[in-house]
């Protein structure tokens, strides 16, 4: 598998984006109750790719304050007064990893989509680099001296750039390098690409992933989190049963629980993801599980259904929404579900990019009646609360 590492470019002070005299550099400002390098760096995570933050020298502190820990976040390196030396010092530091492919993303732009990262990484499969834009809608104009107008441009020809910027890692690292003896700075890796003769391939970008720079740029990234009139509140339901059959163990929530039994599926049977996959895939309106992952399809036999919920839970940010809350209630006799409800709710939470406070999880028994009384099986349903952009 091709490993694409990110580099988060977040070394800078932030000093245009100051608020009333607070001086607090702009990417550890809270957007919608999130830093807003936090949720630069999780938008990659969620994504499986290894993560690598550059910092400023004086914000070790407050990086650390984040309390930020998972398996393919790298320790963060210290950037350079310019942001070219920043992704420079990026670079260098992945030299022994040597990945096929990086990215490199401006920490203040919390709100990519999954989307835009995706096209990113597939001009990728047949270009040296790439990067998202968007068309320019307003007339340009051109101006000599600062006063007056000295020109119009076409601006059927102009494009306004957005990060992730994509490359094939070798190709860029190298013109990096080439680069640094530079005395005129370049304004994005792009340039610096075009400069050294690669072929830059542009993808679609999204107006919603802005770039903060200035004060009014948090109250408008905030009223895109938070909906505010932008959003709307979509809610599913879920509900599924699964039989129980011999075995040893049984799979609720993503963990694995010791019992009696197993329970009988075409994957590995957790009955409460299910549910759960079906809520959200219902709030989006995009039919149930068995659309999405067939049983009769072979591939998916005995698969863990983290895969089937985090295909939901990335439905939800390709379509620029996010997860307000998840809400699960299991009905069985056996086994006992309460040890293991911590352990759940980190799973989910993992596989959705939400926090843990988000989900509830609930198990009662059904005092001996019907089938679930007769611990013949397990049910489990299901409500997911997802906010989308109007259409």
């Amino acid at each position: 598998m091709t490993e694409i590492a990110v580099i988060i470019v977040a070394a800078g002070r932030g000093e245009r984006a100051a608020v009333s005299g607070l001086m607090d550099p702009k990417q550890y400002r809270l957007v919608a109750g999130k830093p807003v390098l936090t949720r630069s760096i999780e938008a990659f995570l969620k994504k499986g790719m290894v993560v690598l933050p550059v910092i400023h020298k004086d914000h070790v502190a407050r990086y650390t304050a984040l309390g930020l820990s998972h398996p393919a976040l790298l320790p963060p390196v210290i950037g350079s007064d310019t942001r070219q030396g920043s992704v420079r010092a990026g670079l260098r530091a992945l030299r022994t990893r040597a990945p096929a492919l990086v990215l490199i993303h401006d920490a203040a732009r919390p709100l990519v989509s999954a989307e835009v990262i995706d096209q990113v990484v597939r001009a990728l499969q047949v270009h040296p680099a790439a990067l998202p834009v968007l068309a320019v809608t307003d007339t340009i104009k051109r101006s000599a001296n600062g006063h007056s107008v000295s020109g119009t441009e076409d601006r059927k020809t102009l494009f306004a750039a957005q990060t992730p910027q994509g490359f094939v890692f070798a190709a860029i690292a190298e013109a990096h390098e080439r680069a640094a003896g530079l005395a005129d700075e370049f304004t994005d890796d792009a340039a610096i690409a075009e400069w050294a003769g690669l072929e830059v391939a542009m993808t679609e970008g999204d107006i919603r992933n802005l770039k903060i720079t200035h004060p009014d740029d948090f109250a408008r990234a905030e009223r895109l989190l938070t909906g505010d009139g932008t959003m709307e509140t979509r809610v599913g339901s879920g509900f599924d049963v699964h039989p129980f059959e011999d075995g040893t163990a049984v799979w609720l929530g993503g963990v694995e629980i010791p019992h009696s039994h197993k329970l009988k599926g075409h994957s590995d049977a957790d009955v409460a993801l299910h549910a759960l996959t079906d809520a959200l895939y219902g709030a989006l309106g995009e039919g149930d599980i068995g659309h999405h992952f067939p049983p009769s399809d072979p591939q998916w036999k005995g698969a863990r259904s983290t895969i089937f919920l985090k295909d939901a839970a990335d439905g939800v940010a390709r379509r620029g929404g996010r997860i307000v809350n998840l809400d699960v209630t299991i009905v069985c006799e056996l086994p006992r579900v309460n040890p293991h409800v911590p352990a759940m709710k980190a799973v989910i939470a993992s596989v959705c990019g939400i926090s843990p406070d988000r989900i509830a999880i609930k198990a009662t028994t059904s005092e001996e009646l019907g089938f679930t009384g007769r611990r013949e099986g397990i049910v489990a349903m299901a409500s997911a609360s997802i906010e989308l952009p109007r259409t």
